[in-house]
């Protein structure tokens, strides 16, 4: 018998990396064991040592970045200029004359009445959702520096990092490029925490966008709407008036009692119907279940063009309310905040005080959340499984065909991730080019078998080109070829009271024990749900999963086991590992449902 094709990429010798300590591994397996919902913040952030990266560059041209930092100094300058102009063409008649025809607010509807008390607390509901939905956005976003125009994530070709470059290293891992937020910036704000970072991003955002259909609904249901949506082209020459009036600190008159001026009405309209609408589709962009069957939609708006305008989007939310804030408070702090929370027109400290009241709110929420999340992990995954599990479970029943992709889609470069087998047991594998592996599918099945991997490539051959999503937000294209997993549902015959399908690594996790994860039985049967040995036409290499991995496309990268060991089908997966459905769940507080 001929010997397998040999996978490429020698195994390194073994390295510390980011592995942890015996005494935290154990404590760990200990807190697991008893069921705690207690992380002590300082263990937890002591696993993953602290990794910063540089200010964030802007890609000029092919080789050249620009530091961001810049902008701040150059803003100022352009500002300073811009107010001199201002003051300048105050001064010519014919300015001045098409400022008196144009006001501002000359076009806008007048409103007699308040705003309303469902508006008013609207407004800080929005508030208070969208500062846990940027911290944990900033978060996800750390797993991952780097931003892409195409849906190829190769390094030296984004066009925004936060990161340095990444070393000329074969075994690199994507882990161990993410960074470091500093405290109370990035929620929970430890280093590759983003499996607690995605479950107060998406839970949250389930309650913005539930707020924010209820605003629509009561905003065109009551009439309110027409404060911030243009009915008349006047609006723009408006918005150029009240711009320059700005500009040359002879600001407009401010009338947000009766009517908003034609710049705040843009800019509210924007951020009502273009921003927070883009915010939410750009997010579903990035899900596997909705990319992979829904593919003509994808292969237009990649994941990673999605990633950067979700990133785009974060950015004007921050740059509306640095400005809407600055405003509120330079013209006319007392009065503004009687519009916005009290709900009069006068100038006493009502306003004031319910504002400072729910600045209070702000704060504490701010500063508990971290030392909550930490301290309560379990709660967090299980109220965030609890708001976003529904949509997650929904999505994961979208089977897909196989989708257009081709070998010219194949990406460049594919991240190598998670931490590689240095077994003893892997080694031998490896180093007798896996004659002597063999696959044991096990557990509720009719007919158990153990299959080499000669036995395996002798199967039908079930090949596609498909995307790969990382939780951490890297993509890439590759060509798969393998077994479907159809084709071994046949064979072994799953009994019926098997609902899940557990697969088992031949490596350990990163906190030590074997890795694994748990898939609904129900997935296997879909076209695209594979055991690949094969990647872009060549046996896989150690860093990608050799000698067998998992390819089911409706679901996050974490969940692709790689160097699979062994296949068990089961009732329940409580009984498995930590009971939460795969190591990382049960270690990193990932969900058992990605789909998202």
């Amino acid at each position: 018998m001929a010997d397998p094709p040999k996978p490429t990429a020698t195994p390194p010798p073994p390295s510390g990396g980011d592995r942890v300590s015996p005494e935290l591994v154990k404590e760990l397996r200990e807190r697991l064991t008893k069921g705690e919902d207690v992380v002590d913040p300082k263990t937890w952030a002591g696993s993953i040592p602290a990794a910063f990266g540089i200010v964030p560059r802007l890609r000029i041209g092919a080789n050249r970045w620009f530091n961001l930092v810049w902008l701040l100094p150059i803003g100022w300058g352009l500002l300073l200029f811009g107010v001199v102009v201002a003051q300048y063409l105050r001064g010519l008649p014919a300015v001045e004359g098409f400022i008196h025809r144009h006001p501002g607010t000359g076009f806008a509807t007048a409103f007699a009445t308040p705003m309303p008390i469902w508006l008013r607390a609207q407004h800080f509901l929005n508030l208070f959702f969208l500062i846990f939905i940027i911290r944990a956005g900033l978060q996800i976003l750390a797993d991952h520096p780097r931003l892409y125009w195409t849906r190829h994530s190769t390094p030296g070709k984004e066009w925004l990092r936060m990161q340095k470059q990444v070393p000329d290293l074969p075994l690199w891992t994507a882990k161990q490029d993410s960074l470091t937020l500093p405290k109370h910036l990035g929620l929970p704000g430890i280093r590759h925490s983003i499996g607690l970072a995605r479950w107060w991003h998406l839970g949250i955002d389930m309650l913005w966008l539930a707020n924010g259909l209820v605003f629509y609904v009561l905003l065109f249901a009551t009439g309110e709407w027409r404060r911030i949506v243009p009915t008349n082209w006047q609006v723009f020459p408006d918005a150029a008036s009240a711009l320059l009036q700005y500009l040359s600190l002879s600001w407009p008159q401010n009338d947000g009692w009766v009517a908003y001026n034609g710049l705040q009405i843009i800019a509210y309209f924007i951020t009502v119907f273009i921003a927070a609408p883009l915010a939410l589709m750009t997010g579903l962009g990035m899900s596997p279940a909705l990319s992979t069957r829904f593919h003509g939609i994808s292969k237009r708006l990649s994941i990673q063009t999605a990633r950067s305008l979700h990133f785009l989007v974060l950015c004007w939310f921050i740059l509306f309310t640095f400005i809407h804030v600055t405003m509120v408070f330079a013209t006319g702090l007392l009065r503004n905040l009687n519009h916005v929370y009290a709900g009069t027109d006068a100038n006493d400290w009502v306003g004031f005080g319910i504002f400072a009241v729910s600045m209070a709110v702000v704060v504490i929420a701010w500063v508990a959340a971290t030392p909550f999340t930490l301290r309560h992990p379990r709660v967090v995954q299980r109220v965030g499984y609890s708001l976003v599990g529904p949509a997650q479970r929904l999505f994961e029943h979208l089977d897909a065909k196989p989708g257009t992709y081709t070998d010219k889609d194949i990406s460049p470069y594919f991240w190598h991730n998670g931490k590689y087998p240095e077994t003893p047991e892997y080694r031998a594998l490896f180093d007798n080019h896996f004659a002597d592996y063999r696959l044991r599918i096990h557990g509720l099945v009719e007919n158990p078998v153990e299959l080499s991997l000669d036995e395996l490539r002798a199967m039908p051959r079930h090949e596609q080109i498909t995307q790969h999503f990382c939780i951490q937000g890297w993509s890439g294209v590759a060509k798969w070829g393998g077994v479907s997993m159809q084709t071994l549902l046949e064979l072994v015959r799953p009994k019926p009271d098997a609902k899940w399908v557990v697969f088992y690594s031949l490596g350990d996790g990163s906190d030590g024990g074997r890795y694994y994860d748990a898939h609904p039985i129900e997935q296997m049967h879909y076209q695209l749900t594979m055991l690949a040995y094969d990647m872009n036409g060549e046996p896989l290499s150690y860093g990608h999963g050799a000698p067998l991995r998992l390819r089911n496309e409706v679901q996050l990268g974490f969940k692709q086991v790689k160097w699979i060991a062994g296949i068990e089908f089961v009732a329940d997966f409580l009984e498995v590992g930590g009971g939460y459905g795969g190591y990382d769940e049960d270690h990193e507080f990932f969900g058992y449902r990605q789909s998202i």
